[in-house]
């Protein structure tokens, strides 16, 4: 996530951005930002975008975990019938693909998957995820090797002024974030056009999942976007929900505007304000109702599809050091950098325990020690391109993956 030059303000440290805007205060007069009525206390789940049944999900409640499990299970029934292969068939092989956070650092995973494809064994997943930068990478991803020119032209191309334009430093005030990300959202539509979309509902249709993770601060919960089905449904706003959705999940708190969903229960409008799905994990692959579903299958020795987990971690596991000025800002902006640091971590070492307990494949990718570009502003060419072919070339020599995070 990116550090801003002055004013001080930074998607990397977003309370910097608040801290500095209170130093600045002092004008009135404004209006705030205003929204419709949040829906009520403990129907989050309840309410719904698009009308699509399956367009969402709520991992942290028992009913969403279910229902995602369901999701997971009926993919691979429709997998089976798409290859023509019997409802019984047992040894489907699957490859599950998380991508992590990390702003401008996704520049690493982009370079990764089109290294891979060169390399000539990049499989065809089953299942990809993305949240913030990961969820701008996921749809390429998930489409395979005929959109990594295009993957590639997102992270190397790309400037600062087509992710966000600043805002004064009263807008820690008056306004709802630091930075318009509307420029975003325009970089967004250009690559996420209806063909896309067609390309993804397709996939689901044959059986794959693309499922892109955000944070609903009223409810304050993750919330996953079931892209594929949203895809599948024909809805006249589904390609229009598609790029808020990925929006949304990189909408860092403080630093970028938040993204409103309208939503309806009982017949009546509500709005959501969704933002970073970092807010609850960096990285995330498969809930914990299909973790006890393929151990109740290992338990009575049942047959069990062979599943590859492939994380990749766009950012550093390693510590980055850095001397920190004795004054507030600069405390706390590192203390916030460490604590993002830590989360990040924490996810990769979650995944490795479920894959060790589930019997599932466990690979993992991050930037290592030798990339040693020093990272100067965000959204820089001069650090991305670099970073991208870090990336390429560690998938080409085959020495990206790693069996268990270093610990």
């Amino acid at each position: 996530m990116p550090q801003l030059s002055q004013p001080t303000f930074s998607p990397r440290r977003p309370l910097l951005a608040l801290a500095a805007g209170a130093l600045a205060a002092g004008l009135a007069g404004c209006a705030l930002p205003t929204r419709l009525a949040a829906v009520p206390r403990g129907r989050a789940s309840a309410a719904t975008v698009l009308g699509v049944r399956n367009e969402r999900f709520f991992p942290t409640e028992a009913t969403g975990q279910a229902r995602l499990q369901q999701e997971f299970i009926t993919a691979a029934e429709r997998q089976l019938v798409a290859r023509g292969l019997p409802p019984t068939m047992p040894h489907l092989e699957l490859d599950l693909l998380g991508i992590s956070g990390g702003g401008e650092n996704g520049a690493f995973g982009a370079g990764l998957l089109n290294g891979w494809t060169e390399r000539g064994d990049r499989p065809t997943f089953f299942l990809v995820t993305g949240i913030s930068t990961g969820a701008l990478s996921a749809p390429f991803a998930f489409l395979g090797s005929s959109r990594d020119a295009q993957l590639k032209s997102v992270y190397t191309e790309i400037t600062l002024a087509d992710v966000l334009v600043r805002r004064s430093l009263t807008a820690a005030i008056w306004d709802d974030a630091m930075a318009d990300n509307s420029p975003l959202f325009r970089t967004i539509s250009r690559y996420v056009d209806q063909a896309m979309l067609a390309e993804i509902a397709r996939a689901y249709a044959e059986g794959r999942l693309l499922l892109i993770a955000t944070s609903d601060l009223d409810a304050q919960m993750p919330v996953i976007w079931n892209i594929g089905a949203i895809a599948q449904s024909g809805h006249p706003r589904a390609l229009e929900t598609v790029r808020r959705i990925l929006l949304a999940s990189s909408a860092i708190p403080g630093a970028f505007a938040p993204v409103l969903f309208d939503a309806t229960l009982d017949g009546q409008l509500y709005q959501e304000l969704h933002v970073d799905g970092g807010a609850f994990a960096q990285v995330f692959l498969y809930p914990a109702s299909v973790s006890r579903f393929r151990q109740e299958r290992l338990a009575r020795r049942q047959p069990m599809a062979l599943a590859r987990a492939w994380i990749i971690r766009n950012g550093r596991l390693d510590p980055e050091w850095a001397s920190v000025d004795r004054r507030t800002l600069g405390i706390t902006g590192r203390a916030i950098t460490a604590m993002i640091a830590a989360s990040g971590y924490n996810d990769v070492l979650r995944i490795y325990a479920a894959a060790e307990r589930d019997g599932v494949d466990y690979n993992l990718a991050y930037i290592g020690r030798g990339f040693t570009v020093e990272y100067d502003k965000p959204f820089e060419q001069s650090y991305m391109r670099p970073l991208f072919e870090y990336g390429r070339q560690r998938a080409l020599r085959g020495d990206a993956w790693v069996k268990r995070p270093p610990i």
